[in-house]
This record gives C-alpha cells, structure tokens and sequence, in this order.
C-alpha cells in the first residue's frame, strides 16, 4: 500500500444466506480477549450452519500467531465435533501468505480445504499472460487512444485528480493519461504479475516515476472506500465472470461525487468489407467461444444498465469504431492476426473445436485482415465507453 492509504481497519462479517465468514484488514491481538469477539462470532455462525461453511481471508491483510492459532484451534474442533459441515478457508494469490499459512490447517484436519479463488474468477488470464502478447495490447491500446483521448473529458478525467486504473494490464493507457492529463495521483492495479513488471519497465523507460503500480484482485481491492475522483476499467469487466463483483468494488473506491469509466466491446458487431460473409460468421463465433468460458465479449451495449445496477447515476455512454483508417492498416492488421492466433489456436482447441470448424473460423480472421489491408477497404472494431457518477 502507498504512503497515501491509512492502515485498514479489522472487520470480521458473516452472512448466512452464502454461509460466508469472512476477515478482513490487520488482525493483530495482544492477548485472547483481544480476539474474543471475532472467536465468539465465529463459533455462533459455524452453530447456524450446515454443509459447507465458507472462511474468506481475501482481504486479511496481516494476523499474527496468537490470532491464527486462536481460530485453527476453533475451526480444528469443530471440524472433528461436526461432521455434518466441510469447511473450506477461501484465500487469493495477492494475499500470498494466507494461502500457506492456512495449508496447514488441512494437513492437520483433511475436512478444511483451502481453494485459491483467483484462477476460477479470472477465466481469460491465461489468454493472455504470453509475453509475446505484451505489443498486441500496446497496438490495441494506440488504437483506442486515438478516440479516447477525446472522450475521456466527458467522462471526468482532467488535471489534478485522483485517478485508479483497475485491471490496469500493461500500464499503457496510465502512461497515456498521465502524459496527456496530469492526474495528481494514478494507482494502476492488475492481477498479471507478468503485466505489472513490464508497466514498470516503460513507466522507468519514460522516466515516470509516480505511478502506483499495484499487484490485486480487482473483485476484493485492498484500496481504501472513496478515494478516487475517476475509476476506469477498459476492456476488463468482459473477461470476468462476475462483473458485478467488479462494478461494486470500483464503486466503493470511487469518491461521492466521482465517476467510474468502462469499455467493453460487442465482438460479434466486428465488420469488414470486402468479404463480410465469412467476417460477420466468425465473429458470431467469438462471442459464443468467449460465452464457454464464462466471458462476455458482447457487453458493449449492456454497459448502461451495469452501471445503473450497480448504483450509479448521470450515465454517459458513447460508442466508437476503431478501423483500418485509424493510422497504419497493418496495425489493425497485427490485431487480428493475435486474435486469430489466441482465439482459433488456444481457445477453439481448449474447447474441442474440430478441424474443420477451425479452418472456417481462422477463415474469417484472414478475411479481416484482407479487408484491413485492401486499398479500397474497410475493416472495424466496435467500443463502448461509458461511465457513471457515484451519488453524492
């Protein structure tokens, strides 16, 4: 954590209707009265419940032994006395030690298990982790620049304010802002240890010294309640498999007042010309290959009601098409040749795809890419930008 956030607060919650306790902050007592309150509830709902019992630490920052010992000894016993519940400690690779620590616990009782929640929130990180992915992502990134650059006013960037990018991948659209806006502070947070060292490096590369890049798990921030003037998160809340856990936690970090920025994409409205047939059919099949693994690719125009739902107001929302027309053709071009190599190559045969399915739907790609590089021709990628304001 920066030197601007106050240590977190301890909270210890239950909630009966997912049969959840969860911990959170810095739990540190001196002595076992210090920690009898948290042991005392603890007890009480693990009394209410039957099946599984869920213990949630992705959000405890720090406990020292007395406070770990307190609760192994509680969770042990009633492991052994109830046999009629299977506990199960829910940790994040963000909060590292968590995970090895409360491993014990199973070696000792074989009942409480301990799940790691990040690979299964984030189904499309493996996607996109490759290295060799690092210069599609700048390209696309210059791409969108070209339009956002211009949006992004309306939606409440300017000078001087305090800004988080969530999901923040490789850093360059922080870098961007802060070139182009002057925000008086950026945190920059993503859940890609890979993505967060190569931000770093063009962040020295520019001699940029004062963004906050921060590793975390975008559904459970280790940032402060409203901090931020803006919150963006481009091109993320489709990769997820629950958004709404997403829009909340940008809510509860954006400031009363503030506004929360996303774009997300509607894959199946990409359009090229000539040979817009097989274009238009292959990415119709993208955004049923993204549906398998519990992605979105389509949520583009959903964007509105997200924001509604989650609680905003004064929603702006505008649409833009990146194109071949947008500077050099073969940037546009590239694009799609790492689409088609990530979508046709890894992703179709992860789902079982058959040959002759995915020479079709390569087909497409190259379709694209032909239309994108053609003299007289017109090839399109469609955004949606929007953002709503945190009620006063």
């Amino acid at each position: 954590m920066s030197s601007h956030e106050p240590v977190p607060l301890f909270s210890a919650q239950f909630d009966l209707n997912s049969q959840e306790f969860s911990l959170s902050g810095i739990l540190r007592p001196l002595s076992p009265v210090d920690i009898a309150d948290t042991t005392a509830l603890l007890e009480k709902s693990i009394n209410q419940v039957r099946g599984v019992f869920y213990i949630n630490v992705k959000r405890l920052i720090h406990m020292n032994a007395m406070a770990y010992n307190a609760l192994a000894r509680l969770l042990v016993n009633a492991s052994r006395t109830r046999r009629d519940i299977r506990f199960v400690v829910v940790t994040s690779s963000v909060v590292g030690w968590a995970t090895r620590t409360f491993r014990h616990l199973h070696a000792i009782e074989p009942k409480i298990a301990v799940e790691a929640y990040d690979s299964a929130f984030y189904p499309g990180q493996t996607f996109v982790e490759d290295q060799s992915f690092i210069p599609i992502l700048r390209t696309q990134t210059k791409m969108t620049w070209r339009h956002e650059r211009e949006i992004l006013p309306r939606h409440g960037m300017r000078a001087g304010i305090a800004m988080a990018d969530i999901c923040c991948g490789i850093g360059d659209f922080a870098v961007l802002a802060h070139k182009e806006f002057k925000p008086a502070r950026i945190v920059a947070l993503d859940h890609s240890m890979a993505s967060l060292e190569y931000a770093r490096k063009v962040a020295a590369d520019f001699d940029i010294r004062d963004i906050e890049y921060t590793y975390g798990d975008a559904s459970q921030m280790l940032l402060e309640d409203n901090q931020f003037d803006l919150v963006t998160c481009r091109h993320s809340l489709q990769i997820f498999n629950r958004p709404d856990l997403l829009l909340k936690e940008l809510y509860r970090i954006c400031k009363p007042g503030g506004r929360v920025y996303i774009t997300n994409e509607k894959n199946s409205h990409c359009l090229g010309e000539p040979r817009a047939a097989s274009i238009q059919w292959t990415y119709n099949e993208v955004a049923t290959l993204f549906a398998h693994f519990d992605m979105d690719v389509e949520m583009g125009p959903k964007s509105r009601r997200l924001l509604l739902d989650a609680g905003f107001e004064a929603i702006e929302m505008e649409n833009f098409m990146v194109s071949n027309l947008d500077g050099d053709p073969q940037d546009f071009a590239d694009v799609i040749t790492a689409w088609e190599n990530v979508y046709a190559g890894e992703m179709s045969v992860r789902r079982g795809d058959t040959p002759e399915f995915i020479k079709r739907f390569r087909q497409g790609f190259q379709d694209h890419i032909f239309a994108a590089l053609h003299p007289k021709g017109y090839a399109g990628w469609p955004i949606w930008a929007a953002s709503g304001r945190k009620p006063l």
